[in-house]
């Protein structure tokens, strides 16, 4: 369309005048593109991509792992049965297959407020199933046929379970082919940790002879091998970690060291002896009897708690404080006297007696009725006080507590608000003045070795019990007729008891061994 038979603007005109140029520009610009691209060498042509399906196969993640429920596999396994391991792995994927088993567990049901069957699935794999019961013919073959020695399914691997199974040759096996002697589990144990019995000895000196860390430490509670040991009362395994250079002084989340854990661990005196060796192996290695954990609980409290009176001795002989005290004010003596009625074979008037020798002061009178069962442990007590405290604490006795125990309580009652001796009240103050070391410094008084006692409380004159209650109560006699014919003493060796000057003479005393 010209312009000159159609009226434009000047604006109209502008902008085809505009667009001849910018066509012109343009033809331009692809004219010399092309003269260019002629004179230039061609580029190598792009490879051509792979079909579409090749590029997936090539991208893909590997193949998922083989699961397996069938419990006779599982069983095959568990039992080492070879022959049915040999026709179990003609199938090359099980080798790592994940074995899983269905376990039906009672789970509490808040929004139900009941509990409920639930079903949970547990996974491990062929190789912890036969290391865990030591089957070394099939965990030899699974090694020799590419199983994983480190794969964790379940949250552990084989070690572990060889090493809780005490399985030394398995162990060994696992570690030659490259297993991981400080893998932790997934709840956060290494393999030192789970050798927890006196068969796994070996495990552990297995384990420390292919680099295991001897320190190594359980994730959230911060145990290592040596309070693992200390708790289970393992001499061996003590003594092992110890030569490994194991940390005597280490604490765990609660702050407590491997001696603590022990102590508290000697509950049963069937089993005292060797806890006992452990405990004496853990102080000549340097470990201190006065750390306490985040409670201020130190190894004596728990010492007195479980009534271990030659676990005690050893304690305060190594320098225990005697009269400590925990977070809720309780001394060592304030633990023995709950626990009194629970262990009255165990002697616990020989752990009231120590305590009372190494500084331990005398307990409120309003404690005495927790050990009104045990009438020797009563009479050490009374015979820390200065004057026999009044008995309101006997109207808590049962009637039958009282009718068991009739003489000695008629006697304490009787004796309650009393003067005690001179010679009583010079061995309070002694004991006051000596405090910690009363022990110690009791050989080294000038008091004469007379081979009889004169007597406790000089206003009372020995007393007879009936042949009928002596013959009725023949067990308890010897504490009765201590008790009656040397009022609140019955302990005859000088150095026995917080009031064993009572069996010496008292002529020879000099007045500055008083002061």
């Amino acid at each position: 369309m010209s312009k000159d038979t159609f009226p434009f603007t000047s604006t109209s005109l502008r902008s085809l005048r505009l667009e001849q140029e910018y066509q012109e520009w343009e033809d331009a610009r692809q004219a010399l593109a092309h003269r260019r691209a002629m004179t230039r060498a061609p580029l190598p042509r792009a490879p051509r991509l792979p079909p579409r399906q090749q590029r997936i196969q090539e991208i893909r993640a590997p193949a998922p792992q083989v699961r397996c429920r069938d419990t006779t596999i599982h069983n095959t396994f568990m039992c080492g049965d070879m022959k049915g391991v040999y026709a179990v792995l003609k199938d090359p994927a099980m080798v790592n297959a994940l074995m899983e088993t269905v376990h039906e567990e009672m789970v509490w049901a808040p929004e139900m407020g009941m509990w409920t069957l639930s079903s949970k699935v547990k996974q491990t794999s062929a190789l912890r199933l036969a290391a865990s019961q030591g089957h070394t013919g099939c965990v030899e073959e699974l090694l020799f046929r590419g199983a994983e020695v480190n794969a964790d399914p379940g949250g552990a691997t084989a070690i572990h379970d060889a090493c809780t199974g005490g399985h030394a040759v398995c162990v060994q096996l696992l570690l030659s082919h490259g297993a991981d002697p400080d893998k932790l589990a997934a709840d956060g144990s290494a393999p030192l940790h789970l050798c927890t019995s006196t068969q796994s000895f070996q495990c552990a000196k297995l384990l420390l002879e292919e680099g295991a860390d001897v320190n190594v430490r359980m994730r959230e509670s911060r145990l290592t091998p040596l309070h693992v040991a200390a708790r289970r009362g393992l001499e061996e395994h003590v003594e092992l970690f110890l030569s490994s250079g194991a940390d005597v002084l280490a604490t765990n989340q609660e702050g407590e060291t491997p001696l603590n854990t022990a102590c508290s661990a000697a509950d049963r005196p069937s089993e005292a002896g060797r806890y006992l060796r452990v405990i004496q192996r853990l102080l000549d290695s340097g470990a201190d009897p006065r750390t306490a954990g985040r409670k201020q609980h130190t190894p004596l409290h728990n010492a007195c708690a479980n009534c271990s009176p030659r676990i005690v001795d050893v304690l305060l002989k190594h320098g225990a404080k005697a009269d400590v005290t925990n977070c809720a004010e309780y001394t060592p003596m304030d633990c023995l006297l709950q626990v009194v009625e629970d262990y009255p074979d165990q002697q616990p008037e020989a752990i009231a007696r120590s305590l009372l020798n190494y500084g331990a002061k005398p307990v409120s009178p309003k404690m005495l009725k927790q050990c009104a069962l045990s009438p020797a442990t009563l009479e050490v007590l009374l015979n820390s006080y200065t004057c026999v405290p009044h008995c309101e604490w006997m109207d808590s006795l049962s009637a039958e507590t009282y009718e068991e125990h009739r003489p000695f309580f008629d006697l304490v009652r009787k004796s309650s608000g009393q003067p005690r001796s001179l010679q009583h009240l010079c061995r309070c103050a002694l004991r006051q003045h000596l405090g910690a070391q009363c022990y110690s410094a009791v050989s080294r008084l000038d008091v004469p070795g007379s081979p009889a006692a004169t007597g406790g409380l000089s206003r009372f004159r020995k007393k007879r019990l009936s042949r009928t209650a002596l013959t009725s109560r023949r067990r308890r006699s010897s504490v009765y007729v201590g008790f009656t014919e040397q009022l609140l003493t019955s302990i005859p060796s000088r150095r026995q008891t917080c009031s064993d000057l009572t069996t010496r003479s008292f002529e020879g005393l000099r007045w500055q061994c008083v002061h």
